[in-house]
This record gives structure tokens, C-alpha cells and sequence, in this order.
């Protein structure tokens, strides 16, 4: 039987004669939505081995158990056994190196050979009874670390964290031609390009605030390489900005880049760092860019000191 994620832990004096509900929501930081799911959906509340409602009342020792209720995949999503570049792994979350021409999830296209199609294979080897739930994304075309929770009780503990720009991620970006600015921010607002359900483009009006910091770190007589850090996170946001600038990523021809030197954009997110959500220590994660973007840049950068 595939085991549900559960949290075990004792109670401290500070929160003697507090009701469960309230230590739930203050000491544990399960959202209400958690705890409706948990009383409707198979979970449990237990104290001291005992199932007991919201109201009852702590008393220092006491040991609350927290049983979250079996989480149901997508029908859209299959089991799908492959090698996954797992960069850290724990109770709560993967870190992975994703490779260029995988995308993230499921779609017509690629029904089986999504990440998430891997990683729930990965789950359900360790017979958990989570899902899949992706935190950060990549395109398909674009290499790099992504950060997946496994569980829904950490999804929303990272979701809370986006909002208040607590996940960082950089990346390594190849553009064309020499941009006149070496090291500055890009703040042009991103909407859906008129007549495409899939192109992005900077508008004037309807758009979605979209900031993008860089710093260009090498160039030669086709390309700049360049160090960059989203503010925000809008869909191809890195890919419109330097399009906007007219010097669109190498090999992503959707926004005007040419597939002379590598056939997909030439982006990779090396860096991801957060403050764990659980045990509240700094972690910081590198993953070196791939052979296609080696190429282009023509030398290893020390990821180390950019």
C-alpha cells in the first residue's frame, strides 16, 4: 500500500492549552484548504495515537500526528520509468537537471515523456501515494535546474514563497550580436501576441509586469553570453525581453534567433537557491550548462564566481 505523507511532532510548552486547529495553522503551517482536505478526503488528525477533531486542546508532550490523505494524479498523467538527473532529493523535494528538448509536463505532443511523466515514476518506486508538483519551469527547449515538491503540503509552502520572491534562479543566456548596455534591467511588460496562443510579445497596453536583470560576461563576434536573473516569471520572459532588444537568443527561432549555431534557444538555468520551507537552512544548487551551449560560449565558465 502506497504510504501517504504524514508529519509526527511533539508538543512544546509554548503551545500547552492551545487548540489543534491553532497549532496546525501557526506551528505546522497547514493552510485551511490542507485541513478541509484532510477532515474530507481520507486524511486524519491524531494525538497521542487518538483521532481527535480540530478542537481539542494540547497539552505540552503531546504528540500530534498530521496524516494527509492519498493525493490523486492527473488521468492525463502516466508512470513513465526513465533516468532523471536528480541533483537533491529529500522527504519534500527534488532538484533536477532537466535536459533541453523535454518539456516539463505532459501535452498531445509529448503524452508520456514529460519530467513529471518521470517523476512520478520516480514517486511511486518509493511507493508514496504523492503527485507530481512543479514549482519552477522550464520550456521545453530550455536545460537547467527546476525545483519539484512531492508532496502538497510543501507545493504550498513554495507557492508562498513565489509570491514573496523567495526562490531565486539564474541563468546563462546566449544572445546574437553585441548588446550597446553590458549590465542592466529589462522592464517591459509581457501579454499573449496578437493571432498566437503560443508567442509572447512586450505591449503597451494589457500586458503583465515583466522585469529581467543581466549582465553580459563574454562576447566575441557573434554572440554575448550573458548572466540572467528574473524579478518576475512570465511565460518566455528571457526569450521576449532579449527579442525586444533585438538580440534574440541563440537558436530560438519562435522569436527570431537563428538555428546556425545550436537548434533550440540557448538558455540554461544553472543556479536555484531558497530557504528550505521545513528545516529553515540556505540551499543553493549549480548545474553546469550542456555541450550544445558549451559550443557556442567556446570555454568552461566558473559558475563559482558569476
Amino acid at each position: 500500500m502506497k504510504q501517504p505523507y504524514r508529519i509526527e511532532t511533539i508538543v512544546s510548552p509554548k503551545y500547552d492549552g492551545l487548540l489543534l486547529k491553532s497549532y496546525l495553522l501557526q506551528e505546522q503551517k497547514i493552510s485551511k484548504a490542507a485541513l478541509k482536505s484532510i477532515k474530507f478526503n481520507g486524511g486524519d488528525l491524531l494525538v497521542n495515537g487518538m483521532h481527535q477533531t480540530v478542537r481539542y486542546v494540547l497539552s505540552e508532550g503531546d504528540k500530534v500526528t498530521i496524516l494527509f490523505p492519498p493525493e490523486e494524479k492527473s488521468t492525463s498523467l502516466v508512470a513513465t520509468p526513465f533516468p532523471l538527473d536528480i541533483v537533491f532529493e529529500d522527504d519534500h523535494l527534488l532538484v533536477i537537471n532537466k535536459p533541453s528538448q523535454m518539456p516539463v509536463i505532459p501535452s498531445y505532443r509529448y503524452p508520456t515523456h514529460s519530467l513529471a511523466n518521470g517523476v512520478l515514476a520516480h514517486l511511486e518506486k518509493q511507493n508514496l501515494a504523492y503527485t507530481v508538483h512543479t514549482v519552477t519551469r522550464l520550456d521545453r527547449d530550455t536545460s537547467g535546474l527546476i525545483l519539484i515538491a512531492k508532496h502538497r503540503h510543501a507545493h504550498d509552502a513554495f507557492f508562498k514563497m513565489q509570491l514573496d520572491h523567495l526562490v531565486h534562479r539564474r541563468y546563462i543566456a546566449v544572445v546574437e550580436g553585441s548588446l550597446d548596455e553590458k549590465q542592466g534591467v529589462i522592464d517591459a511588460p509581457i501579454g499573449r501576441k496578437e493571432g498566437s496562443i503560443i508567442e509572447r510579445s512586450v505591449v503597451e497596453k494589457g500586458g503583465k509586469t515583466a522585469i529581467t536583470h543581466y549582465k553580459v560576461i563574454k562576447e566575441d563576434q557573434n554572440h554575448s553570453t550573458a548572466v540572467v536573473q528574473l524579478k518576475t516569471g512570465r511565460t518566455h520572459q528571457i526569450r521576449v525581453h532579449f527579442s525586444y532588444l533585438g538580440h534574440p537568443l541563440a537558436g530560438d527561432d519562435l522569436y527570431g534567433g537563428t538555428l546556425t549555431y545550436i537548434d533550440r534557444q540557448a538558455l540554461h538555468s544553472f543556479e536555484l537557491s531558497f530557504v528550505h520551507p521545513f528545516t529553515h537552512k540556505s540551499m543553493s544548487f549549480r548545474a553546469q550548462y550542456p555541450e550544445d551551449m558549451r559550443f557556442l560560449i567556446r570555454e568552461d565558465i566558473n559558475l563559482e564566481m558569476i
